[in-house]
């Protein structure tokens, strides 16, 4: 019933074309397929899991019980498929996901010559990997811009669904979003959302616009079953671009770096921090001697811009950012309690390995957590690294904070931007807290990260 309702839908829209544009628009998807899929390669990995065993480090004699001594690791061998675009003579991008931990690489091309490849390099922070093919002639594809991208142009998704015998399969679609983030799939996420259909096997395949130009490299499907449901994501092909010149020509990727944690801003934290509108990105952490700390950038400003573009979301400042040279200086515009202001920041290359007294428990405010001061029996219970500060011993079951992700072991930093040292400071921050009020509260995860959530006192 969904598909025919599809069709009465494509054939709605379509209704007011006559026959020949019709046949224009079906000759040009196969122009684009034909002149598109010779740069589009079938991608298959061998990868080796080691799995320890335990038993192999038991000193004890099996052979004489008649058993074969047990090796201490064993090895489990499988096989992934992907896609991939020829984007340069001897260079194919594809998703890192598909060749990570890879032993042996083949790429498959149209015409089913086979061929090694090896890695030229990864990326996982964008899910990108480059692989070089020694000494063969390619066709690369033309690439596009994905910066002028609309929500509702028509696309070609490119790729090898499911097994190597469906290799350079062709599905339309349009594209549904663009700026998409927060899938957890990377670290840096600007996905463009499509339609087409893509399923297991056309990760790192082409995702063309009618002019025949790769606009995206396909990456993912959000999916209950597994296969095609209508929602498929794609990385800009500028972003990719950007990560393989730098890969073929440095052999690494090359980022700058600000050095501040960051989260995003919702009605409560903006209104708490006398924001009039919910616009930028909230700093939550300073990372000690980094540019942003040279600057003097804090734990609460608000960054609306970069130089003179708008940054609405994390993941729009993380990639105006990485996507900068390092050394080079930024005008970031700021809002600290209330006002706006212009801070100067020279950026630097992202650091490689980036990312016995009575306790005294809290007061009769209701935050919907309980705390006590720190101590080198809470520090070790919750495997702190330090026992200073006041730490959170239980959550609420079913209150605001629980539902927020706060856990026993949390430690308060502050409270309304009144630093928390100890108990006293604590509870002296809770005396000028009325009843019903909002209350911005930055935390300190056990793993280390900060972070500002709010909080209605009951």
């Amino acid at each position: 019933m969904k598909k025919l309702i599809s069709l009465l839908l494509i054939f709605t829209v379509l209704i007011p074309l006559g026959a020949q544009d019709l046949q224009s628009l079906s000759d040009q998807f196969v122009n684009i397929a034909e002149t598109v899929s010779p740069s589009v390669v079938t991608v298959t990995a061998q990868k080796v899991t080691k799995i320890r065993n335990p038993f192999g480090d038991l000193d004890i004699p099996f052979d004489f019980f008649g058993f074969e001594m047990p090796k201490k690791e064993r090895e489990f061998r499988s096989s992934a498929l992907g896609s991939g675009v020829i984007v340069e003579e001897g260079y194919v991008i594809t998703n890192n996901h598909v060749i990570e931990n890879a032993e042996e690489i083949k790429i498959v091309l149209n015409d089913k010559r086979e061929f090694e490849a090896t890695v030229a390099g990864m990326d996982s922070k964008t899910d990108i990997a480059v692989l070089k093919i020694e000494g063969k002639k390619l066709s690369p594809a033309a690439l596009g811009d994905s910066e002028g991208l609309r929500v509702g142009e028509f696309v070609l998704a490119i790729g090898s669904p499911f097994s190597t015998r469906l290799g350079n399969t062709v599905t339309h679609g349009i594209i549904s979003g663009l700026g998409r983030s927060g899938m957890e799939l990377s670290t840096y996420e600007n996905y463009i959302q499509t339609d087409a259909s893509i399923n297991p096997g056309n990760s790192g395949g082409a995702l063309v616009n009618l002019k025949g130009e790769v606009i995206g490299i396909n990456s993912a499907i959000l999916s209950r079953s597994g296969g095609s449901n209508g929602i498929g994501f794609a990385i800009p092909i500028n972003l990719a671009e950007r990560v393989m010149q730098d890969i073929i020509t440095k052999g690494r990727v090359v980022r700058a770096w600000l050095g501040v944690t960051i989260q995003e801003l919702n009605q409560d934290l903006a209104r708490s921090l006398g924001l009039e509108e919910v616009n930028g990105v909230l700093i939550s952490d300073v990372v000690k001697d980094s540019p942003a700390d040279n600057a003097k950038l804090q734990s609460g400003d608000v960054i609306i811009r970069v130089n003179h573009e708008t940054v609405r979301t994390p993941s729009e400042l993380q990639l105006n950012i990485s996507s900068r040279t390092p050394g080079e200086n930024v005008k970031l515009t700021i809002v600290r309690e209330g006002k706006t202001r212009i801070v100067s920041v020279d950026l630097e290359e992202l650091p490689d390995d980036r990312p016995a007294m009575a306790a005294r428990e809290s007061g009769n405010v209701d935050l919907g957590f309980s705390v006590r001061e720190n101590s080198e029996e809470l520090a070790r219970q919750f495997r702190l690294d330090s026992d200073e500060g006041v730490v959170i011993v239980s959550v609420e079951p079913g209150s605001e904070v629980q539902r927020k992700g706060v856990r026993p072991g949390d430690r308060v930093i502050s409270i309304e931007r009144n630093h928390i040292k100890n108990m006293d400071d604590f509870q002296k921050a809770l005396e000028h807290i009325e009843k019903e009020q909002t209350v911005l509260v930055l935390l300190e995860t056990r793993n280390g990260n900060k972070r500002f959530i709010t909080v209605q006192v009951k």
